[in-house]
């Protein structure tokens, strides 16, 4: 395993068991809304920094970029972290959360973790080596008909500008798939892409430690991810495509016509 990778690792175990004895308590967890429908609690800092302390502790001249913390450090090197993707799901009991953690090199994805401390399930990616689960590869599904795929997705649920685009892509695919899923966490979402859990994914305006991670594992299992535009920018605007090959190519296909000029600006 690549140093870096194994430092991840670390880090996303380390939250993994702060978010694990904090789901026994939940009523006794402090709570901020950060915007309507955005929670943070005291669980979220607690796993960031646990995570940040051991980068740092291996790497410190790395610069972050972490959910809670904002960003940090100028250095060829970013991290990309999120401690718990999946607050409202926790916070609710609902067992469907992850942490985060991702590599920049250089601009380029490098290093992927996604950790679902409730199956204890790792989902880890380096750049040219493939995707694993728990220390087996993982590729994407085999399904090659959209009428036949399961496809992820992530509903509006703080910023509603896009309501509309997203409501007509909804309507078209619940009536071209063989289903439609909302977990609740990006990042564990794009990870069962990888997995061949489920066949695509897509989503509007989400963040970067959303996404990176999970990216990258779907990259290296095989798959493929673009923004509506079939582009690379999907860091940058949060507008996510992905899927394996065949799967991925149809439902860009489908995406394309709803996606408005409004969507196209951000």
């Amino acid at each position: 395993m690549h140093p870096m990778l194994n430092t991840a690792v670390k880090a996303a175990r380390r939250a993994g068991a702060i978010i694990n004895r904090a789901s026994n308590d939940l009523d006794r967890l402090t709570i901020r809304t950060k915007r309507e429908n955005d929670f943070v609690s005291e669980v979220d800092h607690q796993a960031e920094q646990a995570i940040i302390e051991t980068i740092r502790s291996a790497y410190p001249k790395h610069a972050i970029l972490a959910e809670e913390s904002g960003a940090a450090g100028d250095s060829e090197y970013q991290w990309i972290i999120d401690p718990l993707d999946g607050t409202t799901n926790f916070l609710h009991g609902f067992p469907q959360y992850s942490v985060s953690i991702a590599l920049l090199h250089k601009g380029q994805l490098s290093q992927a973790v996604v950790y679902d401390p409730v199956r204890n399930e790792m989902f880890i990616a380096s750049r040219g080596g493939g995707a694993y689960l728990d220390e087996r590869r993982i590729r994407v599904s085999r399904r090659d008909k959209l009428a036949e795929a399961l496809i992820g997705t992530g509903f509006p649920y703080r910023d509603f500008t896009h309501l509309d685009a997203y409501t007509a892509m909804f309507r078209e695919l619940v009536q071209k798939t063989s289903g439609l899923r909302r977990p609740g966490s990006a990042a564990l979402d794009l990870a069962w892409v990888a997995a061949g859990r489920t066949d695509g994914f897509f989503e509007i305006g989400l963040n970067a430690w959303d996404i990176a991670a999970g990216c990258l594992l779907i990259q290296e299992a095989g798959g493929l991810v673009s923004d509506f535009a079939g582009g690379e920018d999907y860091l940058g605007n949060g507008h996510v495509v992905a899927g394996n090959p065949k799967v991925f190519a149809q439902l860009l296909q489908t995406l394309t016509p709803h996606v408005t000029p409004a969507l196209k600006r951000t």
